[in-house]
């Protein structure tokens, strides 16, 4: 459903644009994050888990950077990852003010089982575009997303 704000048509093509890429987010999200697909984990707990299976260990400030939350969201996704024994915090000797987060070997396990079901069925959902538009639609989130 466009609109029906009585706006320019610029505020009317910008609004229609927002509302058609809000309700695709919503409804990938809610076919992407159903259920006991992701083994309880959230969007972020599932994002630290890949950064450090990937990445390797990284102190909590990249960490929050890679994954796009605020250290103090973090800091929270962390806390209940590591009550879940999926990832260990080491504070460095030479500066405490660095906390190096790595994966456990629970994590690890749990990372390689949920990632590679979860990037199939992004791959099928991405399916409805074409290649070459999933490269145009990635180039304009990053447009977008850079401009903010």
């Amino acid at each position: 459903m466009p609109t029906h704000y009585p706006g320019s048509p610029e505020q009317i093509r910008a609004l229609n644009a927002y509302i058609r890429l809000t309700r695709a987010v919503e409804a990938l999200s809610a076919r992407l994050l159903s259920g006991e697909k992701l083994e309880g984990l959230t969007v972020s707990q599932l994002g630290v888990l890949d950064a450090l299976l990937y990445l390797g260990p990284m102190y909590q400030k990249d960490l929050a950077e890679k994954i796009l939350k605020s250290s103090g969201n973090l800091t929270l996704v962390i806390d209940n990852l590591e009550k879940r024994g999926l990832v260990q915090r080491t504070r460095q000797v030479e500066d405490r003010r660095f906390v190096s987060i790595c994966l456990t070997e629970a994590g690890r396990a749990l990372i390689e089982r949920v990632m590679p079901r979860h990037a199939d069925e992004i791959t099928a959902v991405m399916s409805a575009l074409t290649p070459e538009e999933q490269q145009t639609l990635g180039e304009l989130c990053k447009k977008l997303g850079l401009s903010l």
